[in-house]
This record gives structure tokens, sequence and C-alpha cells, in this order.
């Protein structure tokens, strides 16, 4: 197979010419290669070349002008040059072994067989000739080509060395998998559920990356489901894993609330590619199991699991090496919250809208598309009819803002002003007076209004014995 017609970016040709006057062998290698067939855009583009990968790209800039920097990174033998909107980066090839604990890999010099061979899976393990007399050949020793074609992920060589040696690849080929909707080839899976302890060498911030990109693939589920079976997901998610199975008490049973959390998390996927509230999803039932009782009258209960989980978010993030900032506070938030629309549904009073506009804030919309995925039941009446109910909650919250404007509440009063009008010091009865006015505004005695707040605040002044400065 000969690639040279899609090769339409003059790069490649400098590439090309540069290597022919160094007198090397040089290649487009991986992943950009695989995302050239799969007709897949990409930015990111590696070359190999039988020789120094630096050696080559200073030539290569020099090239094309002085002013274009190569960035060397001489401990690892490779540099990058930033050519418009594409990242370049030049190795030379080589030959790896490994140590068992580590997945450093010792390096040597190798041809560009040596370098196809240390590739993770067959598709990655492509390469296109930039030398003129080759210009646009495809190497393909391991039959990438048949495996994409029959949209397979299978390692180049024995997939449990290839997994022992770095056990990242294993959460790479769900990764890919998840993202292609590509199966995994039976000996390659089997290698993996072999190889699972061996994730515990790898960084915490290697497999979150990872993770990450498994949640925002088009079915994340695929990609849990395959994390689930091969035994990887316990060893870095244990609380998820913990959600699994049924339990009876003679005819009654809950749900399996793992399945049911990856149901809610393909729900909000069709709807929303924001990473947070895909997280959202995964950890709004995560203290279920923590909270499960079993109750002869009413069943198997789940009380204050929401208040629980929301109390969990902050420890998963830490040790997921998650961000430890408004993004948690967003999860945590939507966790503490996703129960909350679920009465609404039943019965809308405008109380109850206020005060969930008030705690969700600028999230309310987050939390709506939450509570919608989260309605998972087989009876498509019910489904329905929750949603339909939804519905009307929605339409009364954008009344009950338009008139209240609760969503971003500021006191129509501050602390500071109580203070001045009274001659006061800050203390607990400020706090106490801010309560009264908010309380009122958010039961709909008064609107949030600021002429109102301050008629409320006069009458509880004076139930107080406050006398206004200055009278």
């Amino acid at each position: 197979m000969n690639l040279a017609s899609a090769l339409d970016n003059k790069i490649f040709q400098i590439i090309g010419s540069v290597a022919d006057q160094q007198g090397v062998d040089a290649y487009i290698v991986g992943g950009y290669v695989r995302d050239l067939i799969l007709h897949r855009p990409s930015k990111d583009i590696d070359f190999v070349c039988v020789g120094s990968g630096i050696g080559l790209a200073q030539a290569v800039a020099n090239e094309l002008g002085p002013r274009v920097p190569v960035t060397v990174f001489k401990n690892f033998g490779t540099a990058q040059i930033r050519f418009g909107d594409l990242d370049l980066e030049f190795v030379g090839a080589r030959k790896e072994s490994y140590n068992r604990d580590s997945r450093k890999p010792i390096v040597e010099d190798g041809t560009l067989d040596d370098d196809q061979k240390r590739r993770d899976f067959t598709m990655n393990a492509l390469a296109i000739s930039l030398n003129k007399n080759t210009f646009g050949e495809l190497i393909d020793p391991f039959n990438g080509i048949g495996d994409m074609k029959q949209k397979m992920i299978r390692t180049p060589l024995d997939p449990v060395i290839t997994f022992s040696d770095d056990p990242l690849r294993m959460m790479r080929a769900i990764r890919f998998a998840s993202q292609l909707s590509y199966d995994i080839e039976p000996d390659t899976f089997a290698a993996i559920i072999s190889q699972a302890e061996r994730l515990k060498i790898i960084s915490q911030e290697r497999i979150t990356d990872e993770l990450n990109k498994i949640i925002l693939s088009p079915v994340p589920s695929y990609g849990f489901k395959l994390l689930f079976h091969s035994g990887l997901l316990k060893i870095f998610f244990p609380e998820l894993v913990e959600l699994h199975g049924v339990e009876y008490v003679g005819s009654k049973a809950h749900k399996d609330n793992f399945f049911h959390t990856l149901q809610v998390l393909d729900s909000v996927s069709v709807v929303s590619y924001d990473l947070w509230l895909r997280w959202a999803a995964i950890l709004h039932d995560i203290a279920k199991p923590a909270t499960k009782r079993f109750d002869k009258v009413h069943g198997w209960t789940f009380h204050g699991h929401e208040d629980r989980g929301a109390r969990m978010v902050p420890g998963i993030f830490r040790r997921m090496k998650l961000p430890m900032n408004e993004k948690m506070l967003f999860v945590q938030n939507l966790v503490r919250l996703h129960l909350r629309p679920i009465p609404l549904a039943k019965e809308v009073t405008d109380s109850a809208l206020r005060r969930l506009l008030f705690d969700a804030g600028n999230d309310i919309d987050a939390l709506m598309t939450l509570c919608r995925a989260d309605i998972t039941s087989k009876d498509s009446n019910k489904v329905a009819r929750f949603l339909k109910n939804f519905d009307i909650v929605e339409q009364k919250m954008k009344e009950v803002e338009a008139k209240d404007s609760i969503r971003n509440f500021q006191p129509p009063v501050t602390g500071d002003e109580i203070m001045q009008m009274f001659n006061i010091p800050a203390g607990k009865i400020i706090g106490e007076i801010k309560e009264q006015i908010k309380e009122a505004i958010l039961e709909g005695d008064i609107r949030n209004d600021r002429e109102e707040a301050i008629g409320l605040l006069m009458k509880i002044a004076e139930e107080k014995g406050l006398k206004k400065f200055g009278n």
C-alpha cells in the first residue's frame, strides 16, 4: 500500500528530502499513521529515523528557516519542532528492554524493525517511508491494517510480555477499544487479566489520564465494562466496583448500582461532552454500598447516600490526582443535590424551586441533565412520565428565576449595611438577621427586592430592640 497521495502537507516532502541529504531512512510512525488511515484529524506526528533523531530535527529546522526553534530532550534522545499547528517529534529507531520493577525501558539504537516491535498495538506499529525512492510506502509487519479492518486491538508480540513490560498499555488497550468501538483480541484480553496486578507500578496520574479519555469516549460504559471484567478497575477504583451486585432478602432485591451508574453515564454522554458532568454521573451513587439497609416494610434503602457520597468526593479526587478546585466542588455539589429535583417531579412548589435554585446556583442546568439521566427504570411509561414532569419543573424554574433571581443569590442587604444602620458590631446577630431575610425570600414571603428586604429588616430590628442609628 502506498499513501503518498494522502501526505499532502509539504512538511513530509521537506523531511524526506533532508533525510536523503543526511543519508538516513526516515518514517512517519505510530498514531498519526493510524489516524490517517481512519480519517481522524491529528496534529501530533512522530518521526523515526535510522540514525540520530535529534540530528535530523536540527537539519529539518535549518531547512524550514532561521526562526524555527528545536526543543531537544537529550536524556530521551528526542527533539520537537512546532510547525504551524503541527507538533513534530523526532527520535532515532531503537529497541527496548525492561526491568520488572519499572516501566522505564533500557534503550539501545536499533532498526525500524526493532522500533516497530516495541510498539504497543499492531495498529500503532505502522510506518510510512519519507525517502524519495519509497515515499508513501506503508510498512506493516504485524498486519495492523488487517486488525483495523476487523476492528481488533492486538499486540505485535506476546501480549503477556508487552503488558508486563509496560502495564500502562493495558489501560491504553481499553482506552482505544472504547474510543474506536474496537474489540480486544481474546489472547490480548486474557493477558490483561493475567497482568492486571502489574498496574500497581504505574503512577496514578498516568492511570487517570487514560481513564479520563475512556470517560470522554462516545459510549464510556464499554470501556468501564472492559476495566471491570479485566480486573483493572478494582485496583484503582474499588469504590465503583463495590456498586456491583444484587442482594436479595426473600423476593426483594435492589438494582445493580454498578450497571445503573454506567447507564446514567452513557445517557449523560449523549447530551454532554463535559468531563466533570460525566464524573458526577460516575459518582452520584458512590455511597450506596455504605448506606445500604434492608427495611421489612420498604425493602432496600440507601438513605443519605447523596450526602455521604458528597463527602466521599474530595477523597476520591485526591487519590485519583484529579483537580482539587472548582471542578471537584461542581461534582460534589451535583452528587449532594442529585435527589432534590425528584420530589419536584411529583409536586412543584415555588418555595422548593427557589431553595433548589439557591443551592444549585449555576450548576442547576447540569444538575437537571444528571437527574434526567438518572431515570433508568425498565418501565418506559414511568420514565416518560418523570421526564415530562421534569419538563414542567424546568419551565417553572425559568418563571421563578425570572421573577426572583435566586440562581446567583446576593443578599439585598449586606452585613456591613446592617451594622452601619444600627451602629452595632459584627457578631451572631448580623448572621441571624441575614438568615431571616434569606428565608423570607426563599419562602416567598417577600420578593428578592431591596426595598421589601429593608422593610422586613426594620421589623426584625424592632423585634430585637435595635434602633436605627441617628434617630
